[in-house]
């Protein structure tokens, strides 16, 4: 079944005639096309992509399974969409309300005689299941950034800066075959290392340093996420404790998940053994955050998401302690959830490194 057969097969479940997509990552998801521009509807009768010259041809190559229709000055999408309605006789269109302006929504109300009806979830919930194409899609991005970091252990030395091994790790993963970066790495060292989205800046490494590495990268659409945190020439008696806390949270956040569980409850697994080592204050985010076209997607691993997880989803595993001014760990795997378990698709090692 394609993905707008499938998108048809729910309009029912969310009583929609029709339902309109415009973001980039759910035209992408849909079509498997990429482009800056163009709308996708989908009925149950049939569907449409619509692009301009700038992709048409491209799109001609790529797309299957619906209608092409180039859009032009004189028929802009919203034209074409409105055609589209009357030939079907839509009344009611899912829209997706999260990547929608008011601008663009007040344009469509003039322009598209039917009603919009917000509908983010259906495109969202079939996103959250990924497909054999898809994890192996995430597997290649993963593994492309799994050999940036083996080539960056050799590269990380004390004197180098922060700003350097992040470029380096870039060049690293385009060289392999990445498609961009799923998000500008952070590497962060020493007392910036406490800051869990802290960015790279010219600081120089120095010894005794932990070295925090949070980076990934896209592959066929796909993104891969990944952090290891690794120390420069020793560690004293707290780093080493609370490194090994943090693997050991992780590992227990791990084991927690299976089809069916919620985020919650395995964010509390990893949760409780900071807490029980003393640091539960210095653990402020979720143990995890699912992922596949977008970095972050609708589900997560967290206090926040009280829902059962899926089967097919793949999901973050990154626990951390950040001690402010001080230093700080995180450690993180990507992990396919199971019925009975998950596969952690990260083969980077995790035992602490001391370069």
């Amino acid at each position: 079944m394609s993905r707008f057969e499938k998108i048809a097969a729910r309009l029912g479940d969310y009583g929609l005639d029709a339902m309109m997509i415009t973001s980039a990552p759910n035209r992408f998801y849909v079509t498997g096309f990429a482009s800056s521009a163009g709308m996708a509807i989908v009925t149950t009768a049939g569907s449409y992509f619509f692009t301009d010259s700038r992709y048409i041809e491209a799109a001609s190559r790529g797309v299957n399974g619906c209608q092409l229709v180039e859009s032009t000055r004189e028929k802009p999408m919203t034209t074409l969409a409105e055609e589209v309605i009357v030939r079907h006789g839509i009344k009611r269109m899912g829209f997706e309300e999260f990547t929608t302006t008011v601008q663009v929504y007040n344009d469509w109300k003039e322009k598209l005689s039917c009603e919009l009806v917000p509908a983010s979830s259906l495109v969202v919930s079939l996103r959250g299941v990924k497909e054999e194409g898809e994890i192996a899609s995430m597997i290649g991005a993963q593994r492309i950034a799994e050999k940036a970091f083996t080539e960056v252990l050799n590269f990380i030395r004390v004197g180098r800066t922060e700003k350097e091994i992040a470029a380096f790790l870039q060049y690293q993963m385009l060289l392999g075959g990445a498609e961009k970066m799923s998000f500008e790495p952070i590497v962060v060292s020493g007392a910036n290392s406490s800051m869990p989205h802290g960015v790279p800046t010219e600081k120089q490494l120095a010894e005794g340093d932990f070295v925090t590495l949070d980076f990934g990268c896209v592959y066929q659409g796909y993104s891969s996420d990944m952090t290891r945190t690794v120390a420069m020439g020793s560690v004293t008696e707290e780093m080493d404790k609370v490194y090994h806390t943090v693997l050991e949270a992780q590992l227990a956040g791990i084991a927690a998940v299976k089809a069916g569980v919620t985020g919650k409850s395995v964010h509390q697994a990893a949760a409780d053994v900071i807490s029980k080592a003393g640091y539960g204050a210095y653990f402020g985010h979720g143990f995890g955050h699912s992922l596949g076209i977008d970095l972050n997607e609708a589900m997560g691993a967290s206090l926040s998401y009280d829902k059962p997880l899926p089967a097919g989803a793949v999901i973050s595993a990154e626990p951390g302690i950040y001690l402010p001014g001080r230093f700080g760990v995180r450690i993180e795997d990507m992990v396919i959830i199971k019925e009975d378990g998950c596969e952690d698709i990260t083969l980077a090692p995790k035992e602490l490194l001391i370069l």
